[in-house]
């Protein structure tokens, strides 16, 4: 990795979802952690394959659910190995009373993105366990070069108390917002609306993103959030990047732009867009359950992050 951490600490693989379909990324990522020392725990996640899962419903959830084991000594890091699909399937498996006993209070960063998104919502709602939105094992670390923003922003974000994102994408209304960041993939968020597992958050400032859905798709997911009520309970939406969103011919101009703006126009908070964090290669790195202060206007925003565990 060009950009190296400042100290060596231990990862622990987590594979909720998919296996891995690439060995090449994986074997990539695990020289380029070791080369960087990094102690890397679990290994044997990916390898494991059922169907098209990374293990069988207890194995996955076992991944997660030695993390509340006290005679086990916890790691710096718990690393998903990629996304897919999967990890719905074993939320009513996780042992959340012995993860939040385990875990609430520690500096612990359980990190990705995409289908990890249910394993963040449901130990949010559940426990009010604090994770990351971030890169993951095979696409990221594995990557055949990987990003040094992904990478450098990882590292900072995951050492220190605090941390502040300037994006230079003029917005369209002027907004200045506070509460508790969350959010991640938006089929996600949606599929999970009117579950436990879904977190009841007032006054929130909710992101999304996705990948490969069409943008009338992505009107419909988010009008799932707005008519359960759960959009009009937050500060402002911030939508990330949609990779592959494109219209057919079919849909007459309606694109990503008309797309926001019918949103923009509905669902009655702030929408602001360009938030670099979604299926690409820059990828952010946010901290879910933070305290978030969103200052946006015609020449872009500021996201400032505290309050999260880091590895100081």
């Amino acid at each position: 990795m060009s950009f190296q951490p400042a100290a060596s600490y231990t990862i622990r693989l987590l594979a909720p979802s998919g296996y891995p379909h690439d060995p090449d990324a994986i074997n990539r990522a695990l020289e380029r952690l070791s080369s960087a020392q990094q102690r890397i725990e679990n290994i044997e996640a990916t390898q494991r394959r059922f169907q098209r899962f990374g293990g069988t419903d207890g194995e996955r959830a076992g991944d997660l659910n030695r993390l509340a084991d006290p005679q086990r000594a916890l790691p710096d890091i718990a690393l998903a190995v990629r996304g897919g699909y999967g990890a719905a399937r074993i939320l009513h498996g996780l042992d959340y009373r012995g993860l939040e006993r385990r875990l609430r209070d520690q500096p612990i960063a359980l990190v990705g993105h995409s289908d990890f998104t249910a394993i963040q919502l449901a130990l949010y709602a559940k426990a009010r366990i604090k994770t990351f939105g971030g890169p993951m094992l095979s696409a990221d670390f594995g990557a055949e070069t990987p990003s040094d923003f992904t990478m450098q922003h990882f590292w900072q974000t995951l050492s220190q108390p605090s941390t502040t994102i300037v994006a230079d994408v003029p917005q369209v209304q002027a907004v200045t917002a506070a509460g508790t960041l969350w959010g991640g993939n938006l089929a996600i968020l949606s599929s999970l609306v009117g579950t436990p597992y879904m977190p009841d958050i007032e006054g929130g400032i909710l992101f999304i993103e996705d990948v490969n859905e069409q943008p009338f798709r992505i009107e419909r997911m988010i009008y799932q959030l707005h008519l359960s009520g759960l959009l009009a309970r937050q500060q402002a939406l911030v939508i990330g990047q949609f990779t592959g969103a494109r219209p057919f011919e079919y849909d007459n101009g309606y694109d990503m732009e008309a797309m926001i703006e019918q949103v923009r126009s509905v669902i009655g908070i702030p929408v602001v867009t360009g938030l670099q964090f979604g299926h690409v290669p820059d990828l952010l790195t946010l901290p879910f359950g933070a305290h978030a202060e969103l200052v946006a206007n015609a020449h872009g925003f500021r996201l400032t992050l505290s309050d999260y565990p880091h590895l100081g």
